[in-house]
């Protein structure tokens, strides 16, 4: 490993960002003993998934920080993780509400809105679409493409690489890494798109469920972990970011990014803790949705 080589300030930094990531894990581990005692059991493995995205990415990236070789894995890992836990979050929304059943016979007139971010927000054209057990099962499959397609894509990106095919970042027309980026690229747009639909929908009746810093903290996520490294990598292809021996660019790019994904993810870790804390009694019966959920069923 280079870190033989590292002067004294480096080491400090690689040492403190190692810390971060093993408080983020002791917080998540702290956090996952908490959920699995206080919260019923239909939410709990898809809460602690979500939990896991922070501390998930931190800990690859800490990797791929000690050991440069392993950063095309680590990066598949994280990516994989984040693909499964998009998913997870349109369930819990869905679970939040009570249930599919319980969603539709609250929503049973209504419509989704499908000109959202980020594939059709200056659509506004777009048609609003009746809320039905169709519509949620297009949503669904929106977001479960997703965790299924990636990790086959990954698994063929790394067939490629062991056969010299496969070059990261290299974005000519001609390589499979640019054809696979896209798609990957376009399979993500759909499924955000899919939360972003359901999110509309239900974000004021789960006010009272914190719904909407839970929701803010998966975007970070998201925009961390995909346009974040997306952006340096690139301008590490293009040399935009020097080289300094004996990183090169591209190196350098790589842990920029791992580096600054360590902090960010420390801080989300932390964060989530605190939001998906509190205690909250279940939504008032669809039945009664005529009266405005009050202050009842608010405890802090």
């Amino acid at each position: 490993s280079h870190s033989a080589g590292l002067d004294l300030p480096g080491r400090f930094l690689f040492a403190t960002l190692t810390l971060m990531t093993l408080i983020a894990i002791l917080v998540f581990i702290e956090e996952a003993v908490y959920i699995y005692r206080k919260i019923p059991s239909s939410k709990r493995s898809i809460i602690i998934w979500i939990n896991a995205a922070a501390p998930v990415i931190s800990t690859t990236s800490c990797i791929g920080m000690w050991v440069p070789r392993s950063t095309m894995f680590t990066d598949f890992t994280a990516g994989i993780f984040f693909a499964i836990v998009i998913h997870k979050f349109l369930m819990m929304m869905i679970k939040e509400c009570g249930g599919q059943k319980v969603l539709l016979r609250r929503f049973e007139n209504g419509h989704f809105t499908i000109s959202t971010g980020p594939c059709c927000c200056c659509c506004l054209c777009l048609p609003r679409v009746p809320i039905t057990r169709q519509t949620v099962f297009w949503l669904k499959l929106g977001t479960f493409q997703f965790a299924v397609f990636r990790p086959v894509l990954v698994f063929l990106s790394i067939v490629l690489w062991t056969n010299g095919n496969y070059v990261l970042y290299n974005l000519s027309p001609k390589r499979p890494a640019l054809w696979i980026s896209c798609f990957i690229g376009a399979l993500t747009l759909f499924a955000l798109w899919a939360v972003g639909i359901m999110f509309r929908k239900v974000r004021i009746l789960l006010k009272c469920k914190n719904i909407i810093p839970k929701f803010a903290l998966y975007q970070f996520i998201v925009i961390l972990n995909q346009l974040q490294t997306t952006i340096i990598n690139i301008f590490a292809t293009q040399k935009i970011i020097p080289c300094a021996p004996p990183l090169s660019s591209t190196a350098r790019g790589s842990y920029i990014a791992q580096q600054l994904l360590i902090m960010e993810m420390f801080l989300i870790t932390v964060i989530s803790r605190v939001v998906y804390r509190r205690k909250y009694h279940d939504l008032e019966p669809p039945e009664s949705v005529a009266e405005e959920p009050g202050e009842k069923n608010q405890t802090p």
